[in-house]
């Protein structure tokens, strides 16, 4: 419950505490009131104004260090290039190339992977095709094929007759 009144011209309000079973009175005065917001909204701008100049701070050192760690990138990628080496070392040249080399490696490997991965998958597919293929042709009343005439005749060796040479050159005649 609260009930209101005035003090020397300025409002007061009771408060009645039902759980204390008590009254409170609160006098209050509207310029002070409004005297106190006024200061205290200034504090708060004071400090807000205060983190506003410490973050822009904090993002230009950040935005600083992120243009120097891309400018050192587009140095690296440009020397890995070949471009802009006139400057390098020996010991530097040698870096590149072993990392170069590591790089060319493991590219090397993960293209081979997907190879074999490839390869598995098309053989799979031809072992399905080939059954798909021996069901037909019993369906058909045909007589099934060997399996013989895929990859393994492939793999045979033959040998090839050729002009080839070896020795110092000489003067032939063609037939």
């Amino acid at each position: 419950m609260i009930l209101e009144r005035y003090v020397h011209d300025s409002p007061c309000i009771e408060t009645f505490d039902l759980i204390n079973r008590g009254a409170v009175w609160s006098c209050f005065s509207m310029s002070k009131t409004i005297e106190r917001y006024q200061k205290r909204e200034k504090e708060i701008g004071i400090g807000h104004k205060l983190a506003v100049d410490q973050d822009m701070q904090n993002e230009e050192e950040d935005a600083q260090s992120l243009a120097k760690k891309i400018e050192s990138l587009e140095d690296c990628k440009q020397k890995l290039l070949g471009n802009g080496l006139e400057p390098c070392s020996v010991s530097e040249l040698q870096q590149l190339e072993n990392q170069l080399e590591r790089s060319l490696s493991r590219i090397r490997d993960r293209k081979n992977q997907l190879f074999r991965e490839q390869i598995k998958k098309l053989k799979e597919e031809e072992r399905r095709l080939s059954e798909e293929n021996a069901k037909l042709r019993e369906q058909c009343g045909m007589q099934p094929l060997h399996s013989s005439t895929s990859i393994e005749e492939e793999e045979e060796t033959t040998e090839v007759v050729t002009e080839l040479f070896i020795g110092p050159p000489e003067r032939r005649e063609r037939l």
